[in-house]
């Protein structure tokens, strides 16, 4: 149902906020500069643009399946290399660092892509967001669409991916192999300039929530948008103050 092929709809929804992740991400890794990294699942190029920006690689190369967000992190990020690959097509040779970015969830084998990734590299980490509790402009969609329409509740993020947490990302790199596993929350303000700055992203199809938002009828998606408008903490400037909480993990191959 989810649909990931068109950057400029996709950076107001999450893309701006993985941004703000990505810089503390790409910090608390503290590598070294002049490396090799390759960024799995790069979308828009969100966390390519910070490797870019922050840790000084010898080169980036990030891959993607969609070709319409691969567009976007060309044109945005023209000093990285970007591929069109999936999980099970990922390129040989050999990089320092491999990182992932709001990936692993999308993934229906989490152990052969994370055992894929330690062939790769000698670093692995990822991060993704804390949709049960601290990623709140989906929470509140989730909480207000359940009500009005039941029928989507098993879409919700927070359900569909219980693993999204501190705990469960070290049980997967466990799992895999890894040694020198860490992980941490990474929370990140996520400030809305207006109602309709939150609610119009929802409109664009990207990512599962607009998804679910395009195939409802008009009615139940306008008694959604009114019972959000109702809900989220609207300050008296029009201004929705939110926080989006990430957790990271990171691990070393043994």
């Amino acid at each position: 149902m989810e649909r990931w092929a068109s950057g400029e709809q996709y950076e107001p929804y999450v893309g701006r906020w993985s941004r703000l992740v990505a810089t503390e991400f790409v910090a608390w890794l503290d590598q070294p500069d002049g490396l090799r990294w390759l960024d799995v699942g790069c979308g828009t190029g969100a966390l390519t643009s910070t490797i870019v920006r922050d840790a000084q690689p010898a080169s980036v190369l990030g891959v993607d399946r969609s070709e319409g967000f691969l567009e976007y992190a060309r044109r945005t990020v023209p000093s990285a290399s970007f591929e069109v690959r999936d999980a099970a097509d990922l390129p040989d040779g050999s990089f320092e660092v491999v990182v992932s970015g709001l990936v692993l969830n999308f993934v229906p084998d989490r152990d052969a892509l994370l055992r894929r990734l330690g062939e790769l590299g000698a670093v692995v980490a990822a991060y993704v967001w804390d949709y049960a509790e601290g990623m709140q402009l989906m929470k509140y969609f989730w909480e207000v669409a359940g009500e009005v329409d039941p029928s989507g509740r098993d879409l919700d993020e927070g359900t569909r991916f219980s693993f999204c947490t501190a705990a469960g990302l070290e049980e997967l790199f466990s799992t895999a192999g890894f040694g020198e596993i860490a992980s941490r929350g990474i929370v990140v303000p996520t400030e809305f300039a207006s109602f309709d700055d939150y609610w119009t992203p929802f409109l664009g199809g990207q990512g599962a929530a607009p998804a679910y938002l395009s195939t409802v009828d008009d009615a139940t998606r306008d008694r959604i948008r009114d019972a959000l408008r109702e809900r989220l903490p609207v300050e008296s400037d029009g201004t929705i103050a939110l926080t989006a909480r990430a957790w990271a993990v990171r691990g070393t191959t043994v």
